[in-house]
């Protein structure tokens, strides 16, 4: 077996056959990948697949070559590509927290206390991810095996193998909570990781959501063996029937005359175009009066609907002007304020400047604008330019209206 002696020497070698071992993995499921195709990937270069092949990037197996377990497997895992369900592995992740959690109570060195820790917190990822990925590939693999697999008894086989793979992943669930909640309650008790408590309470949750995504595999298992089951069923039927019909024993060992006596329905069958078309005899009778008065009925309608048409527009209509409201610069207006403000300061740095509501109530428009108006102009000013305005604590009252005094930041 080849070691390889760094992690550069390994991103060096899968770099360079970067090609090749990306079509190998997309045609990892089938069975054959020739030694010449995989040549000319690496454009007729002998010793670079020589190379791969000492390394044991790759395997030879007379004129086909496959990826290494290795690779196939790393691969597989980074890209969350393989279909496989492993609960076995769960089962070592769990006796290892066990014995990682006997040398933190035995240890009284911090360093390695800490070390741990951390690889406690390692493996409880490890578990969250592998049993989501567990569940995903669950829910895929009995998808799969209801709908593409040809053979009614390796398809309910392979469905109740499914299932025994679900009781598996539950227990597997049940175990890591009562791991956490029961069997080492006291290291969690005493444990002051804060990132630790973050990650148990991430993986009960994923936990908590795997179970119920457990509880849809099962529903679906049930219901995919119940359709087999009337499949089966059915199919035993057919060729039982088609067996009495080949050796001319159908009418005398079933009841297909009594079946067919009792059946009534109708055959679906295309509904024929209607034709418009009527003859000039038909025309003729007094069979076409009801016809002809219902289309000389629908002939008036049209006409009625034709007469309320509103007509063109006259010369005059063209003509007329368009009637429309000047809009208010509010930009303008805060500007020409705040500047009356500036000026005023200039003028008399003792004078007590003028609120803004106080300046819009005698602020000349370009148009005719109410106190209505121009008292929301101030709620829209206030609005729209606070970072230039203060808002005080003081108020101030206009017949009605009472309002908080506003001057220039």
């Amino acid at each position: 077996m080849y070691i390889f002696r760094s992690i550069h020497e390994i991103i060096n070698t899968v770099s360079v056959a970067r090609t090749l071992l990306t079509e190998m993995f997309e045609k990892r499921k089938s069975l054959t990948f020739r030694y010449s195709d995989a040549l000319a990937l690496l454009k007729d270069d002998e010793n670079r697949l020589k190379l791969l092949l000492e390394k044991e990037v790759i395997r030879q197996n007379g004129n086909f070559v496959e990826l290494d377990a290795r690779f196939l497997e790393f691969f597989e895992l980074l890209l969350e590509a393989n279909e496989d369900i492993n609960t076995a592995v769960i089962d070592e992740y769990i006796e290892y927290l066990h014995e990682l959690m006997d040398y933190h109570a035995k240890e009284r060195i911090p360093s390695r206390r800490e070390s741990y820790v951390r690889n406690i917190k390692i493996t409880f990822r490890k578990i969250a991810r592998t049993t989501i990925r567990n569940i995903m590939n669950l829910q895929t693999s009995i998808d799969h095996a209801f709908k593409h697999e040809p053979t009614y008894q390796i398809k309910i086989t392979k469905l109740e193998n499914l299932d025994k793979k679900r009781l598996n992943i539950q227990r597997l669930i049940d175990t890591t909570e009562n791991l956490i909640l029961h069997d080492e309650r006291k290291f969690f008790q005493e444990a002051t990781d804060e990132e630790l408590k973050r990650i148990l309470l991430e993986l009960r949750s994923e936990l908590q959501l795997s179970a119920h995504s457990l509880i849809r595999a099962q529903q679906d298992i049930i219901s995919y063996l119940n359709q087999i089951k009337s499949q089966v069923i059915l199919v035993e039927k057919i060729r039982k029937v088609k067996y009495l019909h080949d050796t001319f024993e159908l009418r005398a060992k079933s009841n297909l005359t009594e079946v067919m006596e009792r059946e009534r329905s109708v055959l679906a069958e295309g509904t024929p175009p209607s034709s418009f078309k009527l003859s000039l005899e038909f025309l003729g009778s007094d069979e076409a009066r009801p016809v002809i008065l219902k289309v000389l009925k629908n002939m008036q309608h049209r006409e009625t609907v034709r007469s309320n048409e509103a007509g063109a527009f006259s010369e005059e209509d063209m003509e007329t002007a368009s009637v429309y409201q000047e809009a208010i610069d509010l930009d303008e207006t805060a500007s020409d304020y705040i500047q009356a403000q500036a000026q005023a300061e200039w003028n008399d740095k003792n004078a007590e400047p003028e609120d803004l509501f106080s300046f819009l109530m005698h602020y000349t428009f370009r148009r005719k604008v109410d106190e209505r108006e121009r008292t929301t102009l101030f709620c829209q000013i206030v609005s729209l330019y606070e970072n230039q305005l203060r808002i005080s604590d003081r108020h101030g009252i206009y017949k009605e209206y009472e309002y908080a005094k506003v001057y220039p930041a």
